[in-house]
């Protein structure tokens, strides 16, 4: 997809804005954003929890060096694969990237774009999510979980019912949270939670297909062009370098490359779970997306995409 040429008539904006392009894997949210960041002289900021991670490239379909060039791009390769980066810490990043875009004296003013499939990360910084600022706690973690989730549900329960009532007794992801908030801070993660909407306006822009099996086969195509790409040798590169126990080799791609590298699939089975497991975590996303009605939805298949959308900013930039 490649920007046509600017009509004179067109508008720009003069006032800070956020544009956000959302949707499940394989949409075509990247090649969008580029086109549209090309005529507004705008950058991409990447809602991709997983882009943040050097040396992750091929199976998190991290922007190509050529198309980096061609549009400045942000919060891609900005941590080690040992490191962690929180929802806070992003939410914090981001925050100050579109402040500073917003803080430029050129007119037209150049326009972020928050692009990617991350559902929570966007939500940070569309509803401005009050997180709070307590890095994971991993000796007090393992100390919990030594307890047993029951246990740990339990003390929940007395210190902060509010969030018990909100976190499911089996989700020891959440349980051990809101447990490790309150140990660190002395305070319940209920009291500390809650959105600061931002003052700018902002127009989120979803990518969906119409027909399911159309984005089905989207993901099935998407997935052999990372294999020819070598992502085989990129997971075979990790492993060696970082050891197969890191956690980040556990998720999705990844783990299905790294189980046919020990032998236990082979190539075609690994690819096939890959689809199949990419097609289950597109649902997940497409239902997270959807729960969302301020987002303004676009077929993704739509050969006039570009064309639609670029009418939608018009029509949001209009006074």
């Amino acid at each position: 997809m490649s920007a046509s040429p600017i009509n004179t008539n067109v508008l720009l904006p003069a006032l800070p804005i956020l544009v956000v392009i959302c949707g499940a894997t394989a949409t075509g949210k990247s090649s969008l954003a580029l086109a549209l960041a090309e005529r507004l002289n705008g950058a991409i900021l990447s809602a991709d929890s997983r882009q943040v991670y050097r040396e992750f490239d091929i199976g998190t379909a991290k922007p190509s060096n050529a198309e980096q060039n061609r549009v400045p791009h942000y919060l891609i390769d900005i941590c080690d694969p040992t490191e962690t980066l929180t929802l806070a810490q992003y939410q914090q990043q981001t925050q100050e990237l579109i402040a500073t875009f917003h803080a430029t004296p050129q007119i037209p003013r150049p326009v972020p774009l928050l692009v990617g499939g991350t559902g929570l990360y966007i939500r940070s910084i569309v509803r401005g999510l009050r997180i709070p600022r307590v890095p994971p706690q991993e000796e007090l973690r393992s100390q919990l979980r030594s307890l047993g989730q029951p246990q740990c549900y339990a003390f929940l329960e007395q210190i902060d019912p509010w969030s018990a009532k909100k976190i499911h007794p089996n989700d020891p992801v959440r349980t051990l949270r809101a447990l490790e908030v309150f140990y660190v801070t002395g305070q319940p993660i209920s009291a500390q939670q809650g959105e600061v909407p931002p003052a700018y306006p902002i127009l989120q822009i979803g990518l969906d297909c119409a027909n399911v099996e159309a984005l089905g086969q989207r993901i099935h195509r998407r997935t052999a062009q990372m294999m020819t790409a070598g992502f085989v040798e990129e997971v075979a590169a990790l492993c060696q370098k970082y050891g197969a126990d890191l956690p980040l080799l556990n998720t999705l791609g990844y783990q299905e490359i790294k189980h046919y590298l020990s032998g236990k699939t082979s190539r075609a089975e690994a690819e096939a779970a890959i689809v199949l497991h990419t097609r289950q975590f597109a649902k997940q996303q497409r239902t997270w997306f959807r729960a969302d009605s301020t987002i303004a939805w676009f077929d993704a298949d739509c050969p006039d995409l570009l064309e639609q959308v670029w009418a939608k900013i018009q029509a949001f930039l209009a006074p």
